[in-house]
């Protein structure tokens, strides 16, 4: 498999600056780093693109995260392996994720449990993360980025 070209973010000036300070911002914002990585997995998953998955696993398992987690965090639902912060936030990242499945994209039921859980602080860290992630999804599904070359050149 061969990339149709360089990432997007690497070839426009300043844009993965922008792109790195928002993610420092959202590091910032109270939620835990192990609740956005299973962010960024699940919002991967839902946008099959393997070089999110890839390097976000990767970083989650060197961060401590359990294979048991990582490898249902795709049926988070019927897995026992989540708390319910998880799983609001879980379901809150499908929701922004997949905007154009249902007519009431984020279901205030969504929102709620994660405001449950999340100040608006951390609802903030998490909007903003599942948009980022999905930029990156987008960024590198369309095109086609190869799984695995993002570590060599880090």
């Amino acid at each position: 498999m061969n990339a149709r070209m360089s990432n997007p973010a690497m070839i426009i000036p300043d844009a993965m600056p922008a792109l790195m300070a928002l993610a420092r911002s959202v590091e910032k914002g109270g939620v835990p780093k192990r609740t956005l990585d299973l962010v960024h997995l699940r919002v991967s998953l839902i946008n099959g693109c393997s070089v999110c998955l890839d390097m976000h696993a990767q970083g989650a398992r060197t961060s401590g995260e359990t294979d048991a987690r990582l490898f249902t965090v795709g049926a988070w639902r019927d897995s026992p392996h989540f708390t319910d912060a998880e799983r609001a936030a879980l379901a809150l990242s499908e929701a922004v994720t997949r905007l154009s499945d249902r007519s009431d994209p984020v279901p205030d039921a969504v929102w709620e449990e994660a405001a449950h859980h999340y100040d608006e602080r951390g609802l903030s860290a998490l909007v903003l993360s599942i948009a980022m992630v999905n930029v990156w999804n987008r960024l590198n599904v369309a095109t086609r980025q190869v799984a695995g070359e993002w570590a060599a050149s880090t």
